[in-house]
């Protein structure tokens, strides 16, 4: 094939169109527990997050809530992906090599949402939520008295004492969550998300009639079970997914994954290395939402 223009264009629009295939197909589970919030510019303030208003009784003066602008604030970050075609490979149609690379590009942009929410997830033990606190911890302040929602307990179905010690203890954790005024939440949890090594453990807390001990089994149908491939030890979470207005973790996306490529002709890197470029590039970051929304355990204990 003779490189020209036309040529170039012919190619590259073979690639986006595999590309944009791929990316279009690729699902992922972040939206069983985030959320996505456009961006508008460089980042983004959440100073709302300090609030979790609620329905009072109107007597006197409403009670405003008032948000603390710069509390917490997230930058946008750049992502990318890039593949090199060389300029002999398109010479002597030998592209055919290329387009299992722009499926994984398309593929890998799909899972962008999926990735940040994962980091998330596995820095939320270490990671500061708005109330300067770490997302799971054990001192949320609230109302002048410090909230746990974070526990050590592993994983456990054995028996009821076990169940209750784990899986109960989170459970009783988020359902016990008050405001700042002291009225309650109401929250329910009802996604438990574990790693590989937990799923058995977790359809039997989830699905299963009877406990491995075959005693009863009270907590047969109170949450559905995610399992998240990324998480390779003991930890466990457990979500309230059912809220419209906010998940447990956000993904503020600035620009979505979009095909790019870099074929003139005079680039240094035709002239010097003999390559054209082509790939994915988007803009956007995670954080976390109401820590009220999620439960985690260590699983060390």
């Amino acid at each position: 094939m003779i490189v020209n223009r036309d040529a170039l264009n012919r190619v590259f629009t073979g690639l986006k169109t595999i590309f944009n295939n791929a990316l279009k197909a690729q699902t992922g589970n972040w939206q069983a527990t985030a959320m996505e919030v456009p961006s508008t510019g460089a980042g983004e303030d959440y100073a709302w997050l300090s609030r979790f208003p609620k329905m009072r009784k109107w007597v006197g003066d409403k009670q405003i809530k008032s948000i603390e602008a710069g509390k917490y604030y997230k930058k946008n970050e750049s992502w990318e992906a890039t593949i090199a075609v060389k300029r002999d490979d398109i010479e002597d149609d030998a592209l055919g090599i290329y387009s299992p690379q722009a499926m994984s590009a398309g593929e890998s942009a799909g899972e962008l949402h999926d990735i940040i929410v994962d980091d998330l997830k596995a820095n939320a033990f270490v990671s500061e939520c708005w109330d300067g606190q770490y997302f799971y911890d054990t001192d949320h302040p609230v109302n002048g008295a410090s909230v746990s929602n974070k526990g050590t307990a592993a994983l456990s179905a054995a028996d009821l004492a076990g169940a209750k010690a784990s899986y109960g203890a989170g459970r009783q954790a988020v359902m016990g969550f008050t405001d700042s005024e002291g009225m309650p939440l109401r929250l329910v949890p009802d996604t438990l998300e574990v790693g590989p090594a937990q799923e058995a453990v977790a359809k039997i807390l989830c699905e299963a009639d009877k406990l491995q001990d075959n005693s009863p089994n009270p907590y047969k149908g109170t949450a559905k079970v995610l399992v998240n491939p990324t998480i390779t030890d003991n930890r466990w979470m457990l979500h309230v997914t059912s809220k419209q207005s906010v998940k447990p973790f956000i993904v503020q996306m600035r620009k979505k994954p979009v095909f790019v490529q870099q074929t003139g002709m005079d680039n240094d890197d035709v002239f010097n290395k003999g390559e054209f470029k082509f790939g994915a590039e988007a803009r956007a970051t995670g954080l976390y939402g109401f820590w009220q929304l999620s439960y985690g355990s260590t699983g060390a204990a």
